[in-house]
Formats: structure tokens, C-alpha cells, sequence
């Protein structure tokens, strides 16, 4: 979970660097993301691996299997949001737009952490994890406000944007919006474990 989280962390660093002019800390942190996310991909497979020749009872294994694979789908997101950050550099992005996405950035900083704490909290306090979980859906209701803004941003532009630069702006848009949405995915599988978790 905080290897995910630093990948929401490093594309918020290398938007920020974007909107700033500054290629190299942008590029930086997409290495970084890259990084984190290769790590990622290891450790779920050892995560399965364990969990393979575990002693835990089947309902634990697959409930932990489906958390693994959501936080895996969210950083695969966050890397193909970054790889749109670093082919846009080259492009003329109007200022305005590398804003909304920084705002839209720190969102999605705000739902990964708060949905760290929610995991953090299912072994110990279930109704604390399920309060957070719900936080979540209130973030991701305003990363979809920025989503439309965003859209609607693309649209206010295209006449003096090139058609390239456009379908990567949507690509970035719209996989910053994924972020969102496999945060809020498991968020829901947070749910449904805590009430397991409470059922007699």
C-alpha cells in the first residue's frame, strides 16, 4: 500500500515539475514511479506466491488476493497518467490546464492515503476503516468534478491545441480519472471485508 501510494506521490511531483517548466524533475519522477512500480509487480507476485503455500483459510487468501490486484490496477494507472505527463513536456499544454491537473493530482494523493489508513485500520478498528472507506467516496466525487472541468477545458482549448496533443491531454485526463476510480474499488472491497469481518 505505501509502495502505491508513492507512485500517486511521484506523478503528483512530476506533474507539479510539468506545470513548472522544469522537464528534468518532471522525467525524474517518472523514473522514480517506474521504479516504485516494477517493485510492485514483484512483490505481488511474492505476496501470491505466500499465499499459495500459506496455512490461511481460503475466505482470508482470496479477500487478500483481491486487495493486492486492485492496489496493482491503481498503480498501473498512475504509471500510464505519468507516461502521458512525460510525452506532453514536448507539447504546448496551456498553463491553465497543468493546474487543474495538479489540483486534480493532489486529489488523488488525498484518496490513496486516506484509503491507506482504511487497510491499516481492518485488523484493529473495522468501524474506523469503514468511516474511511466512505471519506473515500467523497474524494473521488471531487476528483469526478475535476474530471468533467478537465473535459471541458479540452474542449475550451482544441481550437489553438494540434489533434495530438489533445488525445494525450483526454489519455491523461481520463487515466487520472482511473486512479480515482480503482481507489474507490477498493475502498468498496474494504467494505465488504469489514462487514465480513462483523458478521457472527
Amino acid at each position: 500500500m505505501i509502495l502505491a501510494i508513492n507512485t500517486v506521490i511521484e506523478l503528483e511531483k512530476s506533474i507539479n515539475a510539468a506545470l513548472r517548466g522544469n522537464k528534468q524533475k518532471a522525467k525524474a519522477s517518472f523514473d522514480n514511479l517506474s521504479s516504485i512500480e516494477h517493485e510492485i509487480d514483484e512483490l505481488r507476485r511474492l505476496v501470491f506466491e505466500e499465499l499459495t503455500r500459506g496455512s490461511l483459510e481460503s475466505k482470508d487468501r482470496e479477500d487478500i488476493m483481491h486487495l493486492v490486484k486492485r492496489l496493482d490496477q491503481m498503480a498501473d494507472h498512475v504509471k500510464d497518467a505519468s507516461r502521458a505527463v512525460i510525452l506532453l513536456l514536448e507539447a504546448q499544454v496551456p498553463k491553465d490546464m497543468w493546474k487543474q491537473f495538479a489540483e486534480t493530482a493532489k486529489e488523488l494523493v488525498d484518496c490513496a492515503t486516506t484509503l491507506r489508513k482504511s487497510i491499516e485500520q481492518l485488523g484493529t478498528d473495522p468501524a474506523k476503516a469503514m468511516e474511511l472507506a466512505k471519506q473515500i467516496d467523497v474524494i473521488e466525487g471531487k476528483v469526478d468534478k475535476k474530471y468533467l472541468k478537465s473535459k471541458a477545458m479540452l474542449l475550451e482549448y482544441s481550437k489553438e491545441t494540434d489533434a495530438a496533443t489533445i488525445l494525450l491531454l483526454k489519455d491523461l485526463i481520463e487515466e487520472m480519472e482511473h486512479v480515482a476510480d480503482a481507489c474507490d474499488d477498493t475502498a468498496d472491497y474494504v467494505r465488504i471485508l469489514t462487514v465480513s469481518r462483523d458478521a457472527p
